[in-house]
């Protein structure tokens, strides 16, 4: 019997420039890898212009494909304030809650602060008559006709979705359930709270589920959009509106491409699941990233890493210490997002981020961006100066080599306009200067990103290393390195598409809570506990079946807990030592403990894991110097390292030129240096050393 083609995963990494496709061809087992220009306007466009280009290979399967699919829909939504129109369904009296917020000020001493305002104005939050108790109890029960007019009054008010979310609702979701059941006829998708988030804190999920329906008709519009593009595609979303996803059993799938989204906290989920919550994806991409990044490092020996994805219009920085971890505190654009989430530190500053001059005559760098259109000006479109514009004038990014010598940089046009835009700058400096004051203010920008996610939290960087990935985060890497005294940079196989190699060897992810305010004191209710995370553990076991997952989950418990009166929590995994685990990590991030104070058990939580398949990403053995066959190595000669003039702290020193694959395992180099490679080029100052470990990541000595 003929075996049956495997099907071809791939995995894309939609961002601000360039959209990276990474992807293991079926036949030859060779890690590959695809960069073509995003199309902001419409991503899904670049989206399957790529696929066209693989799957048109001779060498592309005739099985299944699998689309794993990081986006920044999610977070460029929030960030331009582009969402759906929304409203918000609450308890009476509540109405303004997302307004008043918190009363901490985000800037102390600033008199003039403006707060962020809501995503839902004033006319579109609704009350209802209705009230349940902290333990449960139904106190009021909203009435038939008081539904019926909430209805009206919401059909009059004529939204693009709705967010319901109920005091308590999340000890009793009846009421939150009535609400829900009386607007079904609603032509609008409705994010409930006991859903998406059954945790107490009302301005915090009162927050969640709005950002989830702020966002839900744009994601939902997208990954239509999405699918259309595609030919039969497997994974067919629901129509709006649409409370829960359809049963995947409930249908027979078709043929063609099946369809899955990266989530903010490191793992893969359904389509239908990230267009019913997409607050669970706003940092989709950067995510993937930070898995690409551990996964490298531990292949190379490091455990403790600073993870630095510098791409087109912005950097992300995340600190990682043995395993990944999420938290459930995020703010993205200045809002509260309470579901799980790789803790992530985003500056604008890219290798699009334009350069300016402010009023005071200071140089000042982003973090407004050229993006794909119009671009750096060295793309052939762009008119205003960019980091890449001044990496190109500083000699350390080569006209011929950009994108394996499929893209060649316009030098003579970025001279000539920057030169133009100088004067009309009335600015006196010479281009070289200029170019090196970009890249100096830029570094500044990014290393405080680094020093927020390191010492701010009590992190010393120097016995961390520096994992530097995406397009422009090789050229900028050591320079940090160096001001922050960090030892080892590790510049990953592939870097300008790590985040999508992580998305591409990501797991099966997802996050269950409850919360449920439990005082213990001396020993844990064990059983209680159990009986609560299995009742958790049977709502996954569900949603795998449902989705139609093979192999078994991983199940991983633990609780939040906190001394009686204190606001915050510590998340411990479920163990015997619960109690004991806490205190001890109490004392470690506090510096202090209390054995003998009374304890409350706030939240409960389940992260439910399909381990993938895919694990190329830690030692990428077999990766091709560029993808779909193209001339690399050929195209760019055979010849001994050149040497071109590069600026270095204000001097010019002659500065080899490699290729990466024509590195030698294992042996040292010196710099100054600058290796090039598909997906990305790699500056080495001089006094620094570099070599090709066996997991194939290049490793830079900075002291």
């Amino acid at each position: 019997m003929p075996r049956r083609p495997q099907p071809l995963r791939i995995a894309i990494d939609t961002g601000g420039t360039f959209t990276d496709c990474v992807w293991i061809d079926p036949v030859t087992g060779r890690l590959r890898m695809l960069k073509v220009f995003s199309t902001p306007a419409d991503p899904s466009q670049a989206i399957v212009g790529a696929l066209r280009q693989i799957i048109g290979e001779k060498t592309a399967p005739t099985g299944d494909l699998i689309l794993l699919h990081g986006t920044t829909v999610g977070t460029n939504t929030l960030l331009e304030r582009k969402g759906a129109r929304t409203a918000l369904v609450t308890t009476a009296g509540f109405e303004d809650a997302i307004e008043i917020g918190r009363q901490a000020r985000p800037k102390l001493y600033d008199f003039f602060f403006d707060r962020i305002a809501p995503l839902v104005p004033k006319d579109l939050r609704f009350g209802i008559n209705e009230r349940t108790a902290s333990d449960g109890k139904i106190l009021t029960a909203p009435t038939p006709q008081e539904l019926q007019t909430l209805s009206a009054q919401l059909s009059a008010a004529k939204p693009q979705s709705v967010a319901i979310s109920l005091l308590f609702s999340f000890a009793n979701s009846k009421n939150e359930e009535a609400v829900a059941e009386a607007l079904t006829s609603l032509p609008v998708p409705l994010s409930i709270s006991h859903q998406i988030l059954p945790e107490f804190r009302e301005y915090e999920r009162a927050s969640t589920v709005v950002i989830s329906a702020y966002l839900q008709p744009v994601m939902h519009r997208y990954l239509e959009n999405l699918e259309a593009r595609l030919p039969a595609s497997g994974s067919r979303l629901p129509k709006i509106p649409a409370r829960r996803a359809p049963e995947a059993g409930s249908r027979k799938p078709e043929a063609g491409p099946r369809i899955f989204v990266m989530q903010s906290s490191g793992g893969i989920t359904a389509l239908s699941t990230a267009a019913r919550e997409p607050v669970r994806t706003v940092l989709s991409g950067p995510a993937g990233g930070v898995v690409g990044a551990a996964a490298t490092a531990r292949a190379s020996g490091f455990d403790r890493i600073i993870a630095f994805d510098m791409g087109g219009t912005s950097t992300d920085v995340s600190l990682v210490e043995g395993e990944i971890k999420t938290a459930t505190d995020a703010h993205i654009a200045g809002l509260p997002i309470s579901v799980p989430m790789l803790d992530i530190h985003t500056v604008g500053a890219g290798g699009g981020s334009l350069a300016r001059f402010d009023a005071a005559g200071v140089l000042r760098v982003g973090p407004e961006s050229a993006g794909a259109d119009p671009g750096p000006i060295c793309y052939g479109s762009g008119t205003q100066p960019t980091v890449t514009d001044a990496n190109l004038l500083l000699g350390r990014l080569q006209p011929t080599r950009f994108l394996g010598g499929d893209f060649t940089l316009d030098l003579a046009r970025t001279r000539r306009l920057t030169q133009e835009w100088l004067k009309k700058q009335n600015s006196n400096l010479s281009l070289e200067k200029f170019a090196a004051g970009v890249i100096r203010v830029v570094n500044a920008t990014m290393e405080k990103a680094i020093r927020v996610v390191s010492i701010e939290r009590g992190r010393d960087p120097r016995r961390f290393a520096l994992v530097a990935f995406g397009g422009a985060g090789g050229l900028h890497a050591c320079a940090l390195a160096e001001a922050l005294s960090i030892p080892h940079v590790i510049v990953p196989a592939l870097p300008g598409a790590l985040s999508a190699l992580g998305i591409l060897a990501s797991d099966v992810v997802k996050d269950y809570s409850r919360t449920v305010l439990w005082r213990v004191s001396g020993k844990i209710p064990a059983e209680q506990l159990n009986r609560e995370l299995t009742e958790l553990q049977k709502t996954a076991a569900k949603d795998f079946r449902q989705e139609k997952w093979q192999g078994s989950p991983i199940y991983n418990r633990s609780v939040d807990l906190r001394y009686r009166g204190q606001g915050y929590e510590l998340n411990i995994p479920f163990t015997k030592n619960l109690l004991r685990d806490f205190q001890q990590e109490h004392h470690r991030r506090y510096g202090y403990a209390h054995p003998d104070r009374e304890l409350e058990l706030v939240t409960l939580r389940l992260r439910a894991v399909l381990k993938s398949t895919t694990r190329h990403v830690e030692k990428p053995a077999h990766v091709g110097t560029a993808a779909l066959g193209r001339p690399g190595r050929a195209k760019l000669g055979r010849l001994s390292p050149p040497e071109v003039p590069v600026l270095f702290e204000n001097r010019k020193l002659p500065t080899k030129i490699y290729l990466r694959d024509d590195l030698h395992s294992r042996k040292r180099y010196p710099g100054p240096a600058i290796i090039t490679e598909y997906s990305a080029t790699t500056v080495i100052p001089p006094g620094k050393t570099f070599h090709l470990d066996r997991a194939a990541n290049l490793i830079v000595t900075i002291r």
